[in-house]
């Protein structure tokens, strides 16, 4: 029995898909963690509900959920640890000034006893910590590439960059310039590589980091308005003030709780400040802030 069954995970295990991570060992808990992401926007979408900042909000629940279990026994830990420390001066306290051997080995004698009394291991705390990080760090990867790992994300974005692809190979994107389209700019300088090794794969990475306003400029640009997916449009139609008409796909999947996740936190503050939104100042910071909390458990 193969471990990936479908041709579309062995695309992702060879890195052409994308930006899925092939980084050996790590790239199986990416692949792993992509397909619990996979599985629960495909519940959603089942039920009426294809949308990013929901999944991932369940996405994190559950995964926390699955390392509930270390968090209690680290959490258990650092508290033993807080009660040993005291125990622990007293016994370095008692060989204070002592340099020979016999009573460097004797004081870790009694450490490890007293380790041992208290049914604890002097390297727990960086186990747990070994457990969690990659975890962590997977969940990350697949939040932040999330086109490479929710199959009808990639393909929504994979007829728009394959329109690109055909008019121009991508030109007008690589070629962009940061006064004109900066968020296009910065994501074809963070996926140069991506461009590099596969032109569409590329463009869909580049596609997935740009601005609502650049986007509708590459829109306009490539006559990407009419396009559909499954028989819906792929980009929402706007009013000559830049609001939404009817709402395409993509932000269908980025809205949440109207907020579009797919902008920056700067893009959010500036489009806020300068249309006198000034709650939705503090809201474009606020969201990432409370996504960090949520994602790397901080114990102060």
């Amino acid at each position: 029995m193969t471990l990936f069954p479908d041709s579309r995970s062995d695309l992702i295990m060879e890195g052409i898909i994308l930006t899925a991570n092939s980084t050996p060992i790590f790239r199986y808990i990416v692949w792993l963690l992509g397909k619990i992401m996979e599985g629960i926007f495909f519940c959603l979408d089942k039920i009426g509900i294809p949308n990013i900042g929901l999944s991932i909000i369940i996405f994190t629940i559950v995964i926390n959920l699955c390392l509930l279990p270390i968090t209690i026994k680290q959490q258990k830990f650092s508290k033993l640890s807080a009660k040993m420390q005291p125990e622990i001066n007293a016994i370095r306290k008692k060989y204070e000034g002592k340099k020979d051997n016999d009573s460097a080995m004797a004081q870790n004698a009694e450490i490890q006893a007293l380790y041992a009394k208290y049914g604890v291991s002097p390297t727990g705390s960086c186990a747990y910590l070994l457990i969690q990080m990659p975890i962590l760090f997977a969940l990350y990867r697949v939040i932040y590439s999330i086109p490479a790992y929710v199959t009808k994300v990639g393909d929504t974005f994979r007829v728009l960059a394959e329109k690109i692809v055909s008019q121009d190979n991508g030109s007008f994107i690589t070629s962009a310039s940061a006064d004109d389209l900066k968020s296009v700019a910065q994501a074809v300088s963070q996926y140069s590589k991506n461009l590099d090794n596969n032109i569409t794969n590329g463009i869909i990475d580049v596609l997935n980091k740009v601005s609502s306003s650049d986007m509708s400029a590459l829109s306009t640009h490539y006559g990407l308005s009419s396009l559909t997916f499954n028989g819906q449009n792929i980009l929402s139609t706007l009013d000559s003030a830049g609001n939404i008409i009817n709402k395409g796909l993509i932000d269908t999947y980025n809205y949440f709780l109207g907020i579009n996740i797919a902008n920056s936190p700067q893009f959010m503050f500036t489009s806020a400040w300068s249309t006198h939104k000034y709650g939705m100042c503090v809201v474009s910071f606020r969201d990432k802030i409370d996504f960090v909390v949520q994602v790397v458990p901080v114990e102060l």
